[in-house]
């Protein structure tokens, strides 16, 4: 299966995190960014967005990159390597908004995981849109309809 970067164990997502991949992915994703940035975009027009692993890239991307971004959305998602966010966390987007969304019947990453993952968030200052769905790892209609609200807003 393509990932961003390997899960050694669906239960201890948190505690067996693949660091040297989710950090090469990250110059992979970082490349991006600034391809857009020399086609004349400003940072603060780019929304990193992302499902699943994507949706944790964006999270671990946005809230460390140095310059300013428009927003994240993580989807069926949480925060990989958050014990070191207090560290490395980007002070120009501290106040980034930020949408999560999960469903409630999620096997694959249990909603638990991105429950923790807001919390952490909002302990650390950060201000989170966080909804919640009756489904598994999948994306529905309503949270189209909300990532829609939730982009005009921004």
């Amino acid at each position: 299966m393509r990932a961003w970067y390997d899960i050694k164990n669906l239960s201890g997502m948190l505690e067996e995190e693949d660091e040297k991949g989710i950090r090469e992915s990250s110059v992979q994703i970082k490349a991006l960014i600034e391809r857009e940035k020399s086609n004349g975009l400003s940072g603060d027009k780019i929304i990193l967005a992302g499902f699943s692993q994507g949706g944790a890239m964006a999270l671990h991307i946005g809230l460390r990159y140095p310059e300013k971004l428009a927003g994240i959305i993580a989807l069926s998602s949480y925060l990989p390597l958050n014990k070191l966010l207090p560290q490395e966390k980007s002070a120009v987007n501290q106040d980034i908004p930020i949408m999560m969304a999960h469903g409630t019947e999620d096997p694959l990453i249990p909603i638990m995981f991105a429950k923790a993952s807001k919390d952490f968030l909002l302990q650390q200052g950060y201000q989170v849109a966080w909804h919640t769905y009756p489904i598994p790892h999948t994306v529905c209609a309503q949270e189209i309809n909300d990532i829609s609200h939730w982009l005009q807003k921004i």
